[in-house]
């Protein structure tokens, strides 16, 4: 028993350092931009693309590689994430044109796709069940950590060497990974029960592909409603946003009739899940808006690269606070209070920034909100919410709703931010212009969020479905 404890809880760190390498080049880019902008002399348009593009491989390629990790073999897949992981860091490492970062970002996106989900599936075949759930926790937690430390430990190394160095550690950590994953990992092969959903999965990489291009081309000389109409009107946005327009109800016809579907549509019939996944997707454009505040507080405060990162102690220390507190108001007031609260900070949060002239006072009052507010809407809330509405069946498929459009909406805000702080000139006006967005579509999803069940409501919910088993497991 002691040795298959000690193997479990082998696997489970090599599991656990897969993920948070993979999780950390979401955060640790935040620190790299203002240094690759300077030397690769790109505008804020293009160095959007550094951050969007590797969460819209990273969002692709996840359905696929879950799949091969059941044709292939777990351990097969996970090294060859990694791999690629390590590859993709090199390129960008070694990069001599701002194209083969991108092509890099993208070799890491795709490679980390897979990580976590294997990982999961190698934590279910590997530990009995009463194990599964403090397991699959840990895994989890890791992203959460990833945005906490990332900024941190970019501008640790920022301090001592260049942004090349963000890039470069991946490549002895993935060594190890593969190294300890060959005697260490099962390969489980239990085959693919369906057929994956190959046009479900061109379909949504290409609107997608499309939204991200058509919102990183926005060209608004101001944040005017006839200014901002025009700018959709450009022949380099509305063809891309007509792409997405058409190939969006295309998606949903598809996985209607689709065996294994990426998205169950039939989760939308509840109102709690739409407008959870609505959520989602602010909390993740919100989210997004966090790489870009080094580079505002490079332009506002004439500081380093790596002093902006350390600027962010005040939004991180809020996270880490607010995720836990977040969880007891949760028991305590219900979902939907936990969620007003959250993005009624964020609001607040971003429009200090856009309204407000940027002083350090006033940016870490900022930083503070914004914490906060994110650490309530991207934690337990939104999945606490998916739990109660779907069937026993649905769930695994409800959580990945939460992670679709969390990703989707932070390819959104990338590239929106790049596009509005490109088009008012760049500096610090075109990202307060920018941050003065989003602070709006954060009031927007407070008032979404008043629309969500009581939590006398979802305790009903919650004894509803509690009743429904003994009833499904005798017909069963």
């Amino acid at each position: 028993m002691e040795n298959t404890a000690r193997s479990r809880n082998r696997i489970l760190a090599v599991l656990f350092l897969g993920v948070l390498m993979g999780a950390l080049d979401i955060a640790i880019v935040a620190p790299a931009l203002p240094a690759m902008q300077a030397e690769f002399g790109i505008t804020d348009r293009l160095l959007a693309w550094v951050f969007s593009i590797y969460v819209l491989f990273n969002l692709v390629g996840t359905p696929l590689m879950a799949k091969l990790a059941d044709a292939w073999g777990r351990r097969t897949i996970y090294i060859l994430d990694v791999a690629l992981f390590g590859i993709g860091s090199l390129l960008v490492a070694l990069s001599p044109s701002f194209g083969i970062v991108l092509a890099g970002r993208a070799i890491q996106g795709f490679g980390s796709s897979g990580i976590f989900p294997v990982a999961a599936a190698v934590i279910g075949d590997t530990f009995p069940p009463e194990k599964r759930g403090s397991a699959l926790g840990m895994i989890g937690a890791v992203f959460g950590l990833a945005f906490l430390i990332g900024p941190l430990l970019g501008g640790a190394i920022l301090h001592f060497l260049s942004w090349h160095w963000l890039f470069l550690i991946n490549i002895p950590l993935a060594l190890v990974l593969i190294l300890f994953s060959i005697p260490l990992l099962p390969n489980e092969r239990p085959g693919m029960r369906y057929g994956f959903d190959w046009p479900g999965m061109i379909t949504i990489g290409l609107s997608l592909a499309a939204l991200t291009i058509g919102i990183n081309q926005l060209d608004p000389k101001n944040l005017s409603p006839d200014n901002v109409l025009q700018s959709f009107g450009s022949p380099l946005v509305w063809p891309f946003l007509l792409v997405t327009i058409i190939l969006l109800p295309l998606f949903a016809w598809i996985e209607v009739r689709a065996d294994d579907p990426i998205v169950r549509v039939r989760l939308f019939r509840s109102r709690q899940v739409s407008i959870s996944s609505f959520i989602a997707f602010g909390a993740g454009l919100g989210e997004a808006t966090l790489v870009f505040i080094p580079a505002l507080l490079v332009l506002a405060f004439h500081v380093s690269a790596s002093a902006a990162s350390f600027m962010l102690l005040p939004a991180v220390l809020a996270m880490a606070i607010g995720s836990p507190t977040a969880g007891k108001m949760l028991d305590l007031k219900g979902s939907r209070f936990v969620v007003l609260i959250g993005s009624s900070l964020l609001a607040a949060g971003m429009f200090v920034i856009g309204l407000l002239d940027i002083t350090l006072l006033s940016f870490y009052v900022a930083a503070v909100l914004v914490g906060l507010g994110l650490s309530s809407l991207l934690g337990s809330p939104l999945r606490y919410i998916m739990l109660n509405e779907a069937s026993a069946h649905d769930r695994a498929a409800a959580q990945a709703l939460i992670r679709i459009f969390t990703a989707t909406g932070q390819l959104t805000g990338g590239a929106l931010i790049g596009a509005i702080a490109a088009s008012l000139g760049g500096g610090a006006a075109g990202f307060k212009a920018a941050y003065l967005l989003v602070a709006g579509i954060a009031l927007v999803l407070t008032l979404l969020a008043t629309r969500l069940k009581s939590q006398q409501e979802e305790r009903l919910t919650v004894l509803q479905h509690h009743s429904q088993r003994p009833h499904q497991t005798a017909g069963a």
